[in-house]
């Protein structure tokens, strides 16, 4: 993985809505650091590339279909207005895009931030994603108005594990997915709550044990609820260690 980089860490937004940025991302942790300088955010409109009165974007799909397709020329123009180094990353938010996981978020957070490109309509036109070079990045198996809460999601994503967003080191590597597992279930006072109580292993004082009993749980609740990532996990394991990966288990 690349070194933090030296420059604050930037996020530059292509959109036809830039009042959205920096929406959520301007308050708790993100907005914290946005404000401490730890990383900047730029929202470009794509309409100031038009060059029509009208400033239109779209225009209807070649071939036929419904909806509206946004225009090569003019995205290819917002892009290149936006004159981002080239090493930054240029991604666009599209349901048909790799899925962004964990290990992608680290490494985006470990360069210098990405140009984000946010679809609208029936998406854009493929020539413009082929000639800049866009990654199509999914955040999930869905469709979503447009690329904007996506792109505030992969950002939020990035710029928690920043050097300086999180109180704790702790908090941003012992965590869901962070090793290629579901996280443990967490408890907290009060012990007693409604008849139940916190599992007598979390107070016992046995760092040991409260670390097998954690490790358990994640294999446990992965192999239930997450089966995809429980056989990666475990072809990872075999491949570490030339043994086949033990099986969950859970004193429940």
């Amino acid at each position: 993985m690349t070194a933090s980089p030296a420059a604050p860490w930037r996020a530059t937004v292509l959109t036809l809505f830039p009042e959205m940025f920096p929406g959520p991302l301007g308050v708790s942790l993100a907005g914290r650091a946005l404000m401490g300088g730890i990383w900047s955010q730029k929202a470009r409109d794509i309409r100031a590339s038009a060059t029509d009165k009208h400033r239109s974007v779209d225009d209807t799909p070649a071939g036929g279909g419904p909806g509206m397709v946004l225009r090569a020329d003019v995205l290819a123009a917002a892009i290149d207005a936006a004159d981002v180094a080239p090493e930054r990353p240029r991604l666009l938010m599209s349901p048909r895009g790799r899925p962004l996981t964990q290990a992608a978020v680290r490494d985006l957070a470990a360069g210098p931030g990405p140009l984000i490109v946010c679809g609208r309509f029936e998406g854009i036109d493929q020539r413009v994603i082929d000639a800049r070079e866009l990654i199509e990045v999914s955040i999930g198996d869905y469709v979503l108005s447009g690329g904007e809460i996506a792109a505030l999601v992969l950002i939020d994503a990035c710029v928690r594990l920043l050097p300086g967003v999180m109180g704790k080191l702790e908090s941003g590597t012992d965590e869901s997915f962070s090793d290629g597992l579901l996280e443990y279930p967490q408890y907290t006072r009060p012990q007693l709550f409604e008849g139940r109580t916190i599992p007598d292993v979390l107070t016992s004082g046995d760092h040991a044990k409260v670390a097998a009993w954690r490790r358990s749980q994640s294999e446990a609740l992965t192999q239930a609820r997450r089966p995809d990532l429980w056989a990666e996990w475990q072809t990872r394991e075999q491949s570490r260690t030339g043994q086949k990966a033990p099986k969950s288990t859970t004193d429940g």
